[in-house]
């Protein structure tokens, strides 16, 4: 189980983008203290059909040197691109970690 470790050099969140779904940058800000990842860019955000009442982050694809995560809040997604030393099952412990202390 992964836990909340505080990295010794915290990764960072890079915002290129004005719009962003409703509460995901502070999770992303938590995400970027845990150590191992480096660094967490949203991405591309796009209506979808069905309705989720709260934000749920899923680990999509591996990219090179890292994941692309999928979060989703309401009729809207959004691409978040996670630069990280961790495996996809340490990096789906720490964002239930850290969705579950929000």
């Amino acid at each position: 189980m992964v836990t909340l470790a505080m990295a010794a050099t915290t990764g960072r969140v890079v915002l290129n983008h004005s719009t962003h779904i409703e509460g995901l940058i502070p999770v992303l800000e938590k995400l970027a203290k845990v150590a191992g990842i480096s660094t967490l860019t949203p991405g591309v955000i796009a209506p979808v059909k069905g309705k989720s009442p709260h934000l749920h982050l899923r680990v999509s694809v591996p990219i090179k040197g890292g994941f692309k995560v999928i979060a989703r809040r309401g009729k809207t997604v959004q691409e978040v691109f996670v630069i990280t030393q961790l495996s996809e099952a340490e990096l789906k412990a720490a964002i239930d970690a850290v969705l579950a202390s929000k």
